[in-house]
């Protein structure tokens, strides 16, 4: 067997890449100009490229390696899964122990009467299904028309057909005739961005009364769900104004309609508790689990699903589902990465330790040039970028000029800092340590020193009139 570790020189490989590998979420023909960074290997928090070159990873993976990289245990479990049962669907009347034991475990960390798990290969996918399963939900109770599902502006549910329609991002809606009939979308609750002169908890409120005047509009008895994440992640980690969730559940609770939580970021630790919804009080019908529930070591995903909603939709036959849902060797792998969570408190570290200290160095960027202020939930954060701290200004320059600047300056430094137009965003492995915070502080800061200056180089820090 080849080792990893004995590639191919860079340039053949990024050769290849370019001739055959279509990348997520980018335009091919710039990587192959410019050639892919391959990444060859990783331990803990820092990855390894093809030419030796560390890197600290601030945003484990995409949002998901909770436990960080080079867990022996889950590779462990993958082989012994692998030789025991490496594959059986769920279909049919039929199971196996990984599914049931992870069903079960995730029934119990849930909160309230989440006690029902559909499962599928990732966050996308679980968002079709609860799509498909809120307007089943009515249908079976006799209410048809109650089809309409009701999401954010820029937020993000995945990029299949149904779950990128869920999502309201511009681009995204741009390309495939999204989104499908009967998705709409009201405004997002960014107060930094759009709120003007109101105060935050004003604001939140106006933002969450949307939703009611969004119901009223079509009429209640044709809306199915809202659905939203508790802080918004691919959208530039907005954190809503705390007056904001709870009149959405008021909302929510009054026109009888379901909500769903898209906790495939927030979930499993990443805002200090299990789930998103706890740290903001939220008390949804549907919860979208993925990412996190494996450390991104298996693909999987799940809707976890309340007693009312499971006792209509399991008397009647849900034509639905995936031929890798419940995968015998990610449900291993996944209760196996739940289990080192919780035996070794890593919700504990992020609370008591790496949460507090990560926010004390992170808010203190703020005192940056280039920095309007900088926001963090736990081990979720984001920083504004501005030319202009006092009015919140944006540049005169098209959106993401100088983030992808800033993006670029974190990468020769070692630091994976992702941009969402001129947010810098960050959400390292959970396991993180305070020295390791201190590192990817250094090289945050140095990395704004340098996008400070050479946007001033080339006439970019000018506001938008």
């Amino acid at each position: 067997m080849t080792s990893i570790t004995n590639h191919m020189p860079t340039a053949e490989l990024q050769k290849l890449d370019a001739a055959h590998h279509m990348h997520p979420f980018s335009t091919n023909t710039e990587i192959a100009e410019k050639g892919a960074r391959v990444i060859t290997k990783a331990k803990g928090v820092f990855l390894t490229d093809s030419e030796g070159v560390e890197i600290l990873d601030a945003m484990a993976g995409l949002w998901c390696v909770n436990i960080g990289y080079g867990r022996e245990e889950l590779a462990e479990v993958a082989a012994r899964q692998m030789r025991e049962l490496p594959f059986y669907n769920t279909f049919f009347q039929t199971s196996h122990v990984p599914a049931i034991a992870l069903a079960a475990k995730l029934a119990e960390l849930a909160p309230g009467d989440l006690n029902h798990v559909f499962f599928g290969s990732g966050g996308s996918d679980a968002n079709d299904t609860n799509l498909r399963m809120v307007r089943a939900y009515w249908a079976m109770k006799g209410q048809p028309d109650r089809n309409i599902v009701i999401a954010r502006k820029n937020g993000y549910h995945g990029s299949s057909m149904g779950s990128g329609s869920l999502g309201g991002m511009s681009a995204i809606h741009s390309q495939g005739g999204l989104p499908i009939p009967d998705i709409h979308h009201i405004n997002q609750p960014h107060w930094y961005a759009e709120g003007g002169d109101m105060s935050p908890e004003d604001f939140g409120l106006a933002r969450a009364q949307e939703l009611e005047a969004e119901i009223l509009k079509h009429g209640e008895h044709r809306v199915a769900a809202f659905i939203g994440e508790p802080i918004q992640g691919a959208g530039g980690v907005i954190i809503p104004p705390e007056t904001y969730w709870p009149e959405i559940q008021r909302i929510c609770d009054k026109y009888g309609i379901l909500l769903i939580a898209d906790e495939v970021i927030c979930g499993f630790g990443r805002t200090g508790n299990w789930f998103g919804s706890q740290t903001l009080d939220i008390r949804p019908d549907i919860m979208t689990v993925a990412k996190g529930l494996s450390s991104g070591y298996q693909p999987i995903g799940a809707s976890i699903v309340s007693d009312k909603i499971a006792s209509v939709v399991d008397n009647n036959e849900f034509n639905h589902g995936y031929t890798y849902s419940g995968h015998p060797v990610a449900a291993a792998v996944a209760l196996e990465n739940l289990r080192i969570l919780e035996e070794e408190n890593i919700l504990g570290h992020v609370r008591e330790t790496a949460a507090p200290y990560l926010a004390e160095k992170w808010q203190a960027l703020t005192d940056h040039p280039l920095v309007g202020e900088a926001r963090i939930c736990g081990m979720m954060g984001s920083i504004a970028l501005t030319p202009h701290k006092e009015t919140r200004a944006k540049f005169a320059a098209d959106e993401g000029t100088v983030g992808l600047i800033c993006r670029t300056r974190c990468f020769a430094n070692g630091l994976v800092m992702r941009h969402v137009g001129d947010r810098m965003i960050i959400s390292p492995p959970l396991v993180i340590s305070n020295g390791e915070i201190d590192t990817l502080i250094t090289r945050a800061r140095l990395s704004l020193d340098e996008a400070l200056a050479e946007a001033t180089d080339k006439g970019l820090m000018v506001a938008a009139s």
